[in-house]
């Protein structure tokens, strides 16, 4: 059952999963939260005050002066739900939200200013430094110094500085690139804090002693965080291993100040952003906090993981570690701990028995479907969040920053897949400002040129060469120098895929990304149920109103090969397979379903019908020859004569109804 909401626009949200495409403001009025594929059940959050705090049911009344001075600071948020094609119920980041939090507090204003002359002033050196750079002509030399500089600056900053130079090192349309490279450092260089610090806090989470629940605990950290650190320890009732998540002490007040300042300000750089990247700097700001708060609370990365739970729970080749939920708060995450091999090691890996090609494989289409089947995927897939099970199976571990793409972005990605396939480069710079990087007013014909020289350089010594990271260089310049705006879910989606390139090229250097990446895309245009996917398939199909016989023959290929690969764990040597059955999945391609809608489509679509006849005798001659190409690459997939019998039965209903 669809849940309404009115209003939901003015709901903060703490479960952001929870959201509805949409298209334009006035759907933003009436919301409905579906309860989607990858939620067991949905969860809703009745409305309280805007402070985001869950209150009685209906929506708090305000005053016409609360309302017209929360009006500026929503418009943003606003924007941002309805480029990303989703309606939030329930927000715990609103700048109002942080307002509050900031000015209610204890010696606010005293704080505030402290930490505002703090700021200002170590920034301030900083730029003082870069225009003196600029001034004597030696600022192209000093480059690295001053990117190292900038990442010392933020970490001395605090872990706000630390989380914003993390998403800086994703951000071409901000930073250069050569200081992008410097900040990618802070992903994993972040000191700890005290273990006793630590522990206290586990204790306070959990209401008890540790040694009431654990056994024993890590002396040392295993991993260190701008947000906080884990620890490995044993549960006393079962023995079973487990990764505890602690959250840094008195962050989240920390947070909510320096989120307080950045929005301030922001409001001083809106016209420099408005130039460059055709936005306000309070719309970047407000990307970043609802993003931050979002990963303070642990209590929604225990959701994050049954949601990948529940995606992948029928997926032989993935494993998620489950979640103990009743030992679990805010400030602490107790998961089943992952013994793995890290997915930087070769060698470790070859000889757990595991096929490195394969093992790739599986990683690539894992992330395919978390972009494409899911929208729901992780941020964050470097190194150390993601191993090798010695049963050949990918894990990922932290799940605290992921991003959700809606229904209506991931038909855009595909367009712009579709896009490219039919070198269409103006439809490619549309579909860019569909997706938020360009305001809707901008002219794209100045970037038309520069996406076409980008993809024909790309692609021109043949797809099997294609480099995502070249591609990204290229398209980090042309960001760079004209006013695009990289919108944060897709600034994830970028380092996700660069991530994962670098993983795929660190265990075998000459491995072809998209020979695993296009079977997958071409599995699914070709069995997707769903219209949308199959509107594009007819896009990809015809060209220029001709036919393309060799395009459909070859995504039947390329589909057959997905499945031939997937139909087994691929990362398991073919000994090992020998004696695992329990990973036999799918062995042929099912095209019935998209058979029986083209059938279907045949006879009720007068276009379709009169563009398929054409194709059949384009050039003046009958394509009897090409079709019987694409049946004996179909023939031992499907039974042809089930399929006809139930597109006979479908037709006949069908005439019966009229």
């Amino acid at each position: 059952m669809d849940l309404i909401h009115p209003n939901c626009m003015n709901a903060p949200s703490l479960y952001t999963k929870n959201r509805r495409n949409v298209k334009s403001p006035s759907q933003i009025s009436h919301c409905m939260v579906p309860r989607g594929k990858r939620l067991n059940a949905t969860r809703v959050w009745s409305f309280g005050e805007a402070s985001g705090a869950p209150g009685s049911r209906g929506l708090a009344t305000k005053t016409a002066a609360e309302n017209k001075g929360s009006v500026q600071s929503s418009s943003a948020l606003e924007q941002l739900d309805i480029e990303r094609g989703v309606c939030v119920p329930f927000r715990k980041y609103s700048p109002d939200t942080v307002r509050r939090e900031v000015l209610e507090t204890r010696g606010a204003i005293l704080s505030l200013i402290l930490r505002g002359v703090e700021i200002v002033w170590n920034l301030g050196l900083y730029w003082s430094g870069l225009m003196y750079d600029c001034l004597v002509g030696r600022d192209t030399e000093v480059v690295p110094y001053r990117a190292r500089q900038l990442r010392n600056l933020l970490c001395h900053l605090g872990p706000s500085f630390i989380k914003a130079g993390q998403v800086l090192a994703n951000r071409p349309d901000i930073i250069r690139e050569d200081y992008m490279n410097e900040l990618c450092i802070l992903q994993d260089d972040v000191p700890p804090f005290p273990n006793q610090i630590a522990f206290n806090i586990i204790e306070e989470e959990l209401g008890q002693p540790l040694e009431a629940v654990f056994s024993k605990i890590s002396s040392q950290t295993i991993a260190a965080a701008s947000l906080g650190q884990v620890y490995r320890a044993t549960l006393r009732d079962t023995g079973e291993d487990v990764a505890i998540k602690v959250q840094r002490p008195e962050i989240e007040p920390i947070i909510y100040r320096d989120l307080f300042l950045f929005r301030n300000l922001a409001s001083f750089l809106n016209g420099i952003s408005l130039e460059k990247l055709g936005c306000n700097a309070e719309l970047i700001v407000d990307e970043f906090g609802e993003k931050l708060l979002e990963e303070l609370d642990y209590t929604l990365e225990a959701r994050n993981i049954e949601d990948f739970l529940e995606n992948f729970k029928n997926d032989p080749t993935v494993k998620i570690p489950g979640v103990y939920r009743k030992l679990s708060g805010s400030r602490v995450l107790v998961m089943e701990w992952i013994d793995g091999i890290r997915c930087t090691d070769p060698q470790a890996i070859k000889e757990a028995g595991i096929d490195v090609e394969g093992f790739l494989t599986v990683g690539v289409s894992s992330a395919l479907r978390q972009l494409l089947e899911f929208g729901l995927f992780h941020g964050d897939p470097h190194p150390g969040n993601i191993f090798a099970l010695r049963d050949g199976r990918i894990a990922y571990v932290d799940f605290g920053n992921v991003a959700v793409l809606s229904q209506q972005n991931k038909q855009i990605l595909i367009d712009a897949v579709v896009h490219a396939v039919n070198e269409d480069y103006v439809e490619m710079a549309n579909d860019f400002t569909r997706l938020g990087f360009l305001a809707s007013e901008t002219d794209v014909s100045p970037i038309i040129p520069a996406l076409e020289a980008i993809w024909q350089n790309s692609v021109g010594k043949g797809l099997s060469d294609f480099n995502f990271r070249i591609v990204t260089g290229k398209f980090n310049q042309l960001v760079y120098n004209y006013p695009i705006r990289i919108p944060e879910r897709f600034s994830l989606v970028i380092r996700s895929l660069l991530t994962q390139e670098g993983i795929c090229f660190t265990l075998k250097p000459d491995f072809k990304f998209l020979e695993v990446a296009y079977p997958y895309v071409a599995k699914r245009l070709l069995t997707d149920p769903n219209p949308a996917l199959r509107e594009r398939l007819i896009q990809v199909l015809f060209k220029d109103g001709s036919f393309q016989w060799k395009r459909l023959e070859n995504l039947i290929v390329l589909a057959k090969e997905n499945v031939a690969r997937m139909s087994s764990n691929p990362a398991l040597q073919a000994k090992s397979m020998q004696n695992s059955r329990k990973w036999q999945v799918q062995k042929k391609l099912d095209l019935t379903d998209t058979i029986k809608d083209g059938a279907r489509l045949f006879f009720t679509d007068e276009g379709i019908r009169r563009q398929l006849l054409l194709a059949m005798t384009e050039d003046s001659k009958l394509h009897i020859e090409e079709l019987v190409d694409v049946y004996r690459l179909v023939e031992d997939q499907i039974d042809l004569t089930l399929v006809a019998r139930e597109v006979a039965r479908g037709k006949f209903s069908s005439n019966f109804l009229i």
